[in-house]
């Protein structure tokens, strides 16, 4: 890979101005982030984080860009990004080796992270034709009644490392074809992958004519967060990250009553049967646990698996372990590539002596890998460990390759208890055979969790559908379904077509 091919590519240079309003870059003063690449270390490229000042240009700029952009008839603004998801199909490749290179996934998940991002934008502009309401009868004669959706202004969007250029996008295809405009506060540890969509984005909308502010960028700490999330002006905080953050993001927005979109921690489990496909168990198991190194919100944390087979499906894991290539992510015959940087290693090595002192068993053994080919230091060894699950660590997420085993007796429903026996929910899954298992695990009293599979891993999400979780995942909705709704107000719509004027509920006011 050239690295300093693809950064042409995008305009990036060595050292770079971290806020844009969509056409100008801002010469921003603040401190200089560097971008080392987990594969080898090497420092590609370095951004002047934004103060608050930029953060105030951007946000003017974006607020005078509301004012036009909602106006646009939304086909109009879907034809917009259609033209983005062809630019997106172009660059496809230099794109996806930059998320590689510079957040450390394997180059496949790369290529499926821009592939996603052209998935959301072709479902946002079907969806350009179809942001439809609902007509209702109305209990007065000679009245219509009604429900449309508007607008509703300045989306912020606050996003994580591991998804650098999907997460983003997901948000601004739907809250752009809505009408609204977007500021992005990407996460410092992927600042370049943040750079080029800005460049691809203002290739597009320039040659459309698309008012400058529509699509802002602010690049910088904690403290860009906290301005948005304190902002009157952004009545929607769309938040990927850990759980203290949201509580944080949260709590500021919900205290000057706007809205927040919150994609929180997950500590996902796959169910065990006694009837599952051992065939099928074991691969979505193991790149549900190692997949992006462990980093992904939906990563198979847990293992709940039936006595009957525990043994069996221990072994087999064992031994899978064993066949997998550790290094370089852009070289495709490797499976797991480096952790984001050396104090995601730190806590993957406090969370296996954690599992040990409260009496864990570890099975395969972790460990931070040396030598050639491992000089960032960021490489390590996905582990097994047999766990209770009410240890205090299992109850935690830990964005690494260990993958805790927890052995069950009894039903389906003793299983589902301890599934959902943790305080986050966002992904679960189901290994059976049997269709009353599969269905008691969907049902009411089942996974509480917002994505429940059968007969597949907790990794992976098809834009169709709505993506989020519940309890501290956030409760948040993204992607596909019908949540292009919160990036909507709803207004109802009440309309006499008489010349009397009956009130509701049959009450009389006469003059």
């Amino acid at each position: 890979m050239e690295i300093e091919k693809i950064l042409a590519t995008f305009g990036i240079e060595k050292t770079n101005n971290g806020a844009s309003t969509g056409s100008e870059w801002i010469s921003t003063k603040g401190e200089t982030i560097n971008s080392y690449s987990p594969v080898d270390g090497s420092l590609i490229a370095s951004v002047t984080a934004a103060e608050e000042a930029d953060y105030e240009r951007v946000i003017a700029k974006a607020s005078e860009a509301y004012k036009v952009w909602r106006t646009k008839p939304a086909p109009l603004r879907g034809e917009v990004i259609r033209q983005l998801a062809e630019k997106l199909r172009e660059v496809k490749e230099p794109l996806g080796e930059l998320v590689s290179y510079e957040m450390g996934k394997s180059l496949q998940e790369g290529l499926g992270e821009v592939q996603e991002m052209i998935d959301i934008c072709d479902f946002a502009v079907g969806l350009s034709r179809q942001l439809y309401g609902l007509t209702m009868h109305s209990e007065r004669p000679g009245h219509r009644m009604y429900e449309q959706y508007h607008p509703i202004g300045i989306v912020g969007i606050i996003s994580a490392f591991n998804f650098p250029v999907a997460v983003w996008n997901w948000n601004t295809a739907l809250a752009w074809v809505c009408g609204d405009v977007c500021v992005w506060k990407p996460s410092e540890k992927t600042p370049l992958t943040a750079l080029a969509c800005q460049q691809i984005t203002k290739e597009v909308f320039e040659a459309n004519d698309v008012p400058e502010g529509v699509s802002g960028l602010v690049i910088g700490g904690a403290d860009i967060g906290k301005l948005m999330s304190n902002d009157t002006r952004v009545p929607l905080v769309s938040a990927t990250g850990s759980t203290r953050m949201g509580k944080s993001v949260s709590a500021a927005v919900g205290a000057r009553l706007g809205t927040s979109l919150l994609e929180l921690g997950g500590n996902n489990a796959i169910i065990i049967t006694p009837s599952a496909d051992l065939k099928m168990v074991v691969p979505g198991a193991v790149f549900g646990a190692v997949g992006t190194a462990g980093q992904r919100c939906t990563s198979t944390r847990r293992l709940i698996i039936h006595a009957s087979v525990y043994d069996k499906v221990r072994d087999a894991l064992v031994n899978a372990y064993k066949q997998l290539r550790i290094g370089d992510p852009l070289d495709q015959n490797n499976h797991v590539g480096p952790l984001i940087d050396t104090d995601a290693v730190d806590m993957y090595l406090k969370a296996i002596e954690a599992a040990k002192a409260e009496g864990g068993n570890v099975v395969v053994e972790g460990g931070v890998l040396e030598g050639p080919g491992y000089e960032s230091g960021c490489y390590v060894k996905p582990a097994i460990v047999e766990a209770e699950n009410s240890f205090a660590i299992v109850q935690h997420e830990t964005f690494a390759p260990i993958l805790y085993l927890t052995k069950y007796e009894g039903t389906v429903e003793d299983a589902i208890a301890i599934q959902n026996n943790v305080p986050q929910g966002l992904s679960s899954a189901i290994m059976t055979a049997s269709l009353q298992e599969s269905e008691k695990f969907l049902s009411y009293a089942g996974s509480d969790c917002g994505i429940a599979n059968v007969n597949i891993g907790t990794s992976g999400a098809e834009i169709g559908g709505a993506f989020g979780g519940e309890k501290e995942t956030g409760g948040g909705r993204e992607s596909g379904s019908d949540a292009w709704k919160v990036y909507m107000r709803r207004q109802t719509n009440t309309i006499n077509y008489t010349d009397s004027l009956p009130l509701a509920q049959g009450i009389k006011f006469d003059l």
